[in-house]
């Protein structure tokens, strides 16, 4: 563990969940079930909760959700699971409002609360009353490729515009004299990511108010590949001491990702150790402790026997290519296709390519702009379609999901021709 930890506030979350650097890392999940269907998200929150989740995100991409919301914390609550719940919003700032009342905790980009950027600070001034009404906690969630128009114009599309642009709403909620708040700056591209809360962290630093931050690698993708990739670059912050609650997003089962969190909030603080098999916490270890070395360029190699793991996590750093670099968002709510079957049919077909990064996303709402750093892309649309996107533009619309993965083949073949 680091010699010097950031210091940060402490968040309250409900009754029991206190984050921050003077206690234990808070572990946390997301449901990649439909909202809607009351009963399979409760299910899935049981499950979250017995493996050992403190904080359960869940989307609500309508109003119409707020009632289910409504209901599942309700019904969890009467069955004395106890874990806090976060309300994953997107774009609207009326539904924001409408989950205060519901739920502990409510993650928003403010800055796409309205396109034009003084109504979305208004907007945003009127949620955090609101929040301040309710006692909730926020976590201000920033991601590479789906920063506003606004910052983008102003600072670029940089890990230094993600920190400023986060610090413009932090510094929002310290003159509103609201402190229940968490920060993250997430991106698929483990090194923009650790530039990125570095360069945030030290931005509150100077500014004198360290909220606690919420670290985590976006659309990491599943298997190994997911593991290794959250590994190097969570940990690397959390060594720094930066990082006060986890997420290993991963394109499985969300259960899976718990035991991951949990063997990297156990390395870096006093939580629980994790259940592991020799062979996944071997792959863990060497994965933390050979992450920091190589994302700060201290080693251009590393000695490990496992030609496998070793080239693993070389391309996790993104120090060496020997396949395809994917970036695959774990599924939610919104997600109206099957996610993991399709990323694994995508890799399948496509792991001739070995120098492009490749991106399968759950839904055209955050997709695209989630999915800066790739060279291709696709992206569900739901009703059975799909589009295909080179680098940001879409160049293939409404195709039938049985034909997507062809056509995605076709596509890459035919400009590496060109």
């Amino acid at each position: 563990m680091s010699k010097e930890v950031l210091k940060t506030r402490t968040v309250r979350v409900g009754g029991s969940v206190l984050i921050g650097s003077d206690h234990p890392i808070v572990v946390q999940t997301m449901c990649n079930t439909h909202t809607a269907d009351v009963a399979a998200t409760v299910a899935q929150c049981r499950r979250l909760a017995e493996a050992g989740s403190q904080l359960i995100r869940i989307t609500v991409p309508s109003l119409s959700d707020v009632k289910a919301l409504e209901q599942i914390h309700a019904t969890l609550r009467s069955e004395g699971i106890d874990v806090p719940l976060v309300a994953d919003i997107h774009f609207s700032a009326e539904i924001a409002m409408a989950v205060v009342p519901v739920v502990e905790k409510i993650r928003i980009n403010p800055g796409n609360f309205h396109p034009d950027h003084e109504k979305a600070r208004s907007l945003f001034g009127q949620f955090l009353q609101k929040c301040k009404q309710y006692d909730r906690a926020i976590r201000i969630g920033l991601n590479h490729g789906s920063l506003g128009k606004y910052i983008v114009e102003k600072y670029g599309n940089t890990p230094q515009a993600m920190a400023l642009a986060a610090m413009e709403w932090v510094q929002m909620c310290i003159d509103a004299e609201f402190y229940n708040v968490v920060v993250s700056l997430k991106a698929s591209n483990t090194v923009v990511m650790v530039q990125a809360y570095r360069e945030l962290a030290r931005l509150m630093k100077e500014n004198g108010v360290v909220f606690p931050l919420h670290v985590g690698v976006t659309e990491a993708g599943n298997g190994n590949s997911g593991r290794i990739k959250s590994c190097v670059a969570i940990s690397t912050l959390l060594g720094e001491g930066i990082g006060n609650t986890i997420r290993v997003s991963l394109t499985e089962d969300p259960a899976n990702e718990i035991p991951v969190a949990q063997y990297l909030a156990h390395r870096y603080s006093d939580a629980p150790a994790a259940l592991l098999s020799g062979r996944e916490a071997s792959i863990l270890k060497a994965a933390c402790d050979w992450g920091a070395p190589l994302l700060n360029h201290e080693v251009d190699d590393i000695p490990l026997e496992d030609a496998y793991l070793k080239d693993e996590i070389l391309q996790a750093c993104r120090r060496r290519f020997y396949k395809p670099e994917y970036i695959a968002c774990p599924g939610c709510g919104r997600t109206l296709y099957d996610l993991e079957n399709t990323f694994n049919k995508v890799k399948e077909h496509t792991s001739q390519f070995k120098d492009v990064v490749i991106a399968v996303m759950g839904c055209i709402v955050n997709g695209p702009g989630e999915m800066a750093d790739a060279d291709y892309g696709y992206v569900g649309e739901g009703a059975g379609k799909v589009t295909l996107y080179r680098k940001k533009e879409p160049v293939l619309r409404h195709i039938p999901e049985d034909e997507a993965v062809e056509r995605l083949v076709e596509l890459i073949r035919k400009d590496r021709e060109d």
